[in-house]
């Protein structure tokens, strides 16, 4: 699979992207296989933690493109119809813990998940996720550490 420059959500950078890091056009290496002990552990603790709002299958809320009152969006899918694979890990571990920037309903997992947990969880929902999804979320991860 070849990437362009991507960034979140996977937006073309074809123009200046701004201030701060520049993205690179260098090709990620080969991708590690998912670690089958943290998948189990990151599935356990997704089921204590996420199940209750994203739910079990990972499906999240039936309406999760639509804001509520507050301009707040209900929990969104995690599989692969969801735009989770679109981020960076260091972003997804950010907004699990809640170090968002952003107007979330999601609680925060910083005083309750490390980061060795909330890194299961992650690897836990990779699993869920197809081999394209997987693949684009990793360029999008390693262009994230190697700017």
């Amino acid at each position: 699979m070849t990437f362009a420059i991507v960034a979140s959500c996977g937006a073309s950078l074809s123009t200046d992207p701004g201030p701060g890091p520049q993205p690179t056009t260098a090709q990620a290496p080969p991708r590690d296989a998912l670690d089958g002990v943290q998948v189990k552990a990151g599935r356990y603790l997704y089921d204590l933690n996420c199940a209750s709002c994203h739910g079990p299958d990972l499906l999240g809320a039936s309406d999760w493109k639509t804001p509520d009152e507050k301009g707040a969006f209900p929990p969104p899918p995690l599989d692969s119809s969801g735009h989770a694979w679109h981020h960076p890990d260091e972003l997804l571990a950010d907004i699990i813990r809640g170090d968002r920037g952003y107007e979330s309903s999601m609680p925060q997992f910083a005083d309750s998940l490390d980061d060795a947990q909330i890194a299961g969880i992650i690897e836990y929902l990779k699993s869920t996720w197809g081999s394209d999804e997987r693949d684009f979320q990793w360029q999008v991860t390693w262009q994230a550490r190697n700017p």
